[in-house]
């Protein structure tokens, strides 16, 4: 069979059932990589973009925030729902620039500072414990994807905006609509604007959460929210969702990626696996390399403002660039062998996958502490695993991991 000219493979930037087969996308990805650094794409139904693949051009945009904007379009969307992103009621940090990003930002900065997070250790520790021990109860076999990776994270983010655990099941069937919009196992059914609704339901949800913190504020994350002032002004009210909303969802669906993406990576690359179970204080350095490998969020969106020269190639005001964090993070002039999962890779902090600049991940500490507390209480107890069928992969390009990962353990 022929070869694919490379100018045709610009689609795995798009179709999300191209991200469900990870080893097909990366060995497209370092194809473009090494022929077309900077592609331009032309897909069916989407809007023509840049494809920007290097990680030191992925860096170099994310330098100059005033000349590569998040807004107005900060994610892959059809054409037919550009509109319709660009006129949100609803904003949340990923889609402001300058003053308006920072201003927002300082609201809830403070709470994921690392000396903040770090007070959190205790409860995280707790909640590690609890589900490895849901991991005993089940007796030795489970769905490590659905079972753990998807509860763990979301149960710590929701316990620090302050939400009642039976509230837990509602956010978590919401937080994989929006994310899975595109699978058709996540996917709501019988709708035809399925993640404007999940959309509206969060809404719903959070409308009545910010009326009950602010008649009865309390010290929580979510008070902080709905007291919220701008200017000696009281945060509007969809300012407030959009705070909301990026801290539930984004603050979980990563996250939970990387536990299931990096027990994978950690079970199809045994010698590491070994490593961790030998000496579970590696996991602390290993953290990074697993969010390098799994790298979470595919990627983000800028719109160009004036003229900007890269690699050759002059983006003009107004056209669309796509960051691929996915591929940046297997460029093997930063990662050497960046295919091999190594758990003591000495740059591996140097992965994009938390962005950079202005746009750092608010999250990226907390992460870290999660992914960091879930596996060291893991392997500090495993004496056996294997995987116990096919792993299966959510289809989207915007944030995505593994859907099902059966395996079979033995724990302390």
């Amino acid at each position: 069979m022929a070869r694919a000219a490379v100018e045709n493979l610009g689609s795995i930037f798009v179709k999300p059932a191209a991200y469900a087969d990870p080893f097909e996308w990366h060995a497209k990805a370092r194809r473009i990589r090494e022929e077309s650094p900077i592609l331009k794409v032309d897909v069916e139904k989407y809007p023509e973009f840049w494809a920007v693949t290097k990680h030191a051009d992925i860096m170099e945009i994310e330098r100059n925030p005033e000349i590569f904007t998040n807004a107005p379009v900060p994610t892959l969307t059809p054409k037919a729902n550009m509109r319709d992103m660009i006129d949100a009621p609803v904003k949340t940090l990923i889609q402001m620039d300058g003053d308006e990003h920072k201003a927002h930002r300082n609201i809830v900065n403070d709470w994921f500072k690392p000396g903040n997070v770090r007070n959190l250790q205790e409860r995280i520790d707790e909640l590690a414990r609890r589900y490895v021990d849901v991991m005993a109860d089940l007796g030795g076999y489970c769905d490590f994807a659905n079972d753990v990776a998807v509860h763990f994270p979301l149960q710590v983010i929701l316990a620090i905006l302050g939400l009642p655990e039976d509230d837990y099941p509602r956010m978590l069937k919401l937080t994989q609509e929006l994310f899975g919009a595109e699978d058709p196992d996540i996917a709501r059914k019988g709708r035809d604007e399925a993640a404007v609704a999940v959309l509206l339901d969060l809404v719903a949800y959070f409308t009545n959460l910010t009326l009950d913190r602010r008649a009865h504020p309390t010290g929580d994350l979510a008070s902080v929210i709905a007291n919220a002032e701008l200017g000696g002004e009281a945060l509007p009210d969809m300012d407030t969702l959009g705070h909301y909303v990026i801290i539930a969802t984004a603050g979980h669906d990563t996250t939970s990626s990387v536990i299931a993406g990096g027990l994978l990576a950690l079970l199809e690359n045994r010698p590491q696996l070994e490593l961790l179970q030998a000496n579970p204080a590696l996991v602390h350095s290993a953290v990074d390399e697993l969010i390098r490998f799994v790298s979470p969020v595919k990627h983000f969106m800028r719109t160009c403002q004036q003229p900007f020269t890269l690699r050759g190639i002059t983006f003009q005001p107004g056209e669309l660039v796509l960051l691929s964090y996915a591929s940046g993070n297997r460029d093997d002039e930063i990662f050497a062998d960046p295919f091999h999962l190594d758990v003591q890779r000495e740059n591996a902090a140097g992965h994009l996958a938390f962005g950079f600049g202005r746009h750092f991940c608010l999250g990226a500490h907390l992460a870290r502490l999660e992914i960091r507390a879930l596996f060291t209480e893991l392997f500090g107890r495993l004496e056996y695993i294997e995987l116990a069928g096919e792993p299966t992969w959510t289809h989207a390009n915007f944030v995505q991991g593994p859907k099902s990962i059966p395996i079979s353990y033995r724990l302390r």
